[in-house]
């Protein structure tokens, strides 16, 4: 079987997709075959890849339960392979929950899928008022005017860490290419 690098993502607002393409362009860069789906589209199976790493981002508190039905559908399959994944969450962008041991996002979800990647992380993402329903935006404003957060942009603002990003690739990226395959051993 081909070693290949497989990203599914759940993306709310697209800054889940956009992390999830530039790790995969990254990993292209690098040689490493990759393909990307979201959660929608992927009708392959786990075991087809060496690696795979999940992003998923948060609404409302909550992760998409799409993501929740694939991990606990698919747990057994992701025993037997690497995996990552990765929360996008605004609340990261607050120094004090922007890591794995702080972020209460993604504490949650491994709590509630009982599932331990063998990497993973959190990023802030994107806050654009300009692109949410009126009833997204209102709830949202609220959501941020209570955790000290902006609720007058009129321009984006991007909270991602990309060199966190980049670090979180590499650390992949590192762990692909040093797991060469076991060497099939004949008995003479």
């Amino acid at each position: 079987m081909e070693r290949k690098i497989g990203i599914i993502y759940c993306s709310t607002d697209g800054q889940t997709k956009k992390i999830c393409e530039k790790l995969s362009a990254d990993f292209k860069k690098e040689q490493i075959k990759t393909e990307l789906f979201s959660i929608e589209n992927f009708i392959g199976h786990v075991s087809e890849f060496h690696t795979l790493i999940i992003g998923a981002s948060i609404r409302y508190g909550k992760h998409n339960k799409k993501i929740y039905d694939f991990i606990l559908k698919n747990k057994e399959q992701l025993k037997g392979i690497k995996t990552a994944f990765f929360s996008v969450n605004l609340v990261a962008r607050k120094v004090d929950k922007n890591t794995t041991a702080t972020n209460p996002y993604l504490i949650k979800f491994i709590q509630d899928t009982n599932w331990n990647p063998d990497f993973l992380e959190v990023f802030a993402g994107k806050l654009d008022y300009k692109s949410y329903s009126i009833i997204d935006s209102i709830m949202i404003k609220l959501i941020m005017k209570l955790t000290d957060g902006p609720t007058n942009s009129k321009d984006p603002i991007e909270f991602t860490n990309w060199e966190k990003v980049n670090d979180f690739g590499k650390k992949i990226s590192v762990s692909f290419k040093s797991n060469k395959p076991t060497p099939i051993l004949h008995k003479i």
